[in-house]
């Protein structure tokens, strides 16, 4: 069994809620050993942590989702920022970016949310796993002042263009997060990683969101994760091992402070 590692699943979300104890389980017997979970906004904390404090193996994060921005979102930044500096231990300030995709009316105030969180992210040395979705250009726009520091991360859920990849291969500590969509019969991104190398890779599901085919359409989950390690196995043409491999040490370069649970992995090879 090859060993893989969900830098992105939402298993603590609702959609969940009749059978997470078995998803989990079904995650552990596909070989998905580690579960990383970025926060949504200040009404997911609790459920995310209720799940992460109670498994090992579940790493939380802590973030304000673009699409959650609204007229009242300094009250509610702030919410997430007490958590943020509480005794909690977090692995990434996640999951944050740009969204245009359904509504553009709060665009000035998604780029302030996500810079104040790339502060957080180079004042706590934590990963930014960065959600974006017809935004590029706003997206690049708040990074460029960050281009030289030490900042690092997960552009999640990749779908750019080739010209997109260049731009954002720039930023030499951040991994692209590559899920079920490079599955779809019609995705360019099985061409577009032929710009990638693979050692800037790390798998994720998203779930419950974007299931792999031949899952497609029905809810995601974690230990749908194999789908997309295998058909990345046939677009960069190594073993499944291989891939497990080369995204398991990719994850533990951009989720520093769970590197020996990582080393632990790595050594026993589970």
């Amino acid at each position: 069994m090859v060993a893989l590692i969900d830098t992105h699943t939402h298993l603590f979300a609702e959609e969940f809620d009749e059978d997470r104890e078995l998803a989990i389980i079904r995650a552990t017997e596909a070989g998905v050993t580690r579960l990383f979970m970025p926060n949504i906004d200040d009404t997911s904390v609790e459920a995310m942590l209720a799940l992460c404090n109670s498994h090992d193996g579940c790493y939380p994060m802590i973030g304000f989702h673009p699409t959650s921005v609204d007229e009242n979102w300094k009250e509610r930044l702030g919410t997430v920022e007490k958590w943020l500096r509480s005794e909690q231990v977090f692995y990434g300030i996640g999951e944050v970016g740009m969204d245009l995709y359904w509504d553009k009316t709060f665009k000035k105030e998604q780029m302030e949310v996500l810079d104040i969180q790339v502060k957080w992210a180079l004042e706590y040395d934590l990963p930014l796993i960065i959600h974006c979705r017809e935004a590029y250009p706003e997206l690049l726009e708040v990074l460029e002042p960050y281009r030289k520091t030490s900042l690092t991360g997960i552009f999640h859920s990749f779908t750019g263009t080739i010209e997109d990849a260049h731009k954002l291969m720039e930023y030499s500590g951040f991994m692209f997060g590559i899920n079920g969509v490079v599955t779809f019969k019609k995705s360019i991104l099985p061409e577009v990683l032929k710009s990638v190398p693979l050692k800037r890779l790390v798998l994720e599901t998203d779930s419950p969101y974007l299931a792999p085919v031949p899952y497609r359409g029905k809810r995601n989950e974690s230990a749908y994760l194999v789908k997309v390690a295998e058909k990345l196995s046939e677009v960069y043409d190594v073993s499944l091992s291989e891939i497990g491999r080369v995204t398991s040490e990719n994850a533990l370069k951009v989720f520093k402070n769970a590197e020996n649970s990582f080393l632990s992995l790595l050594i026993l090879g589970v």
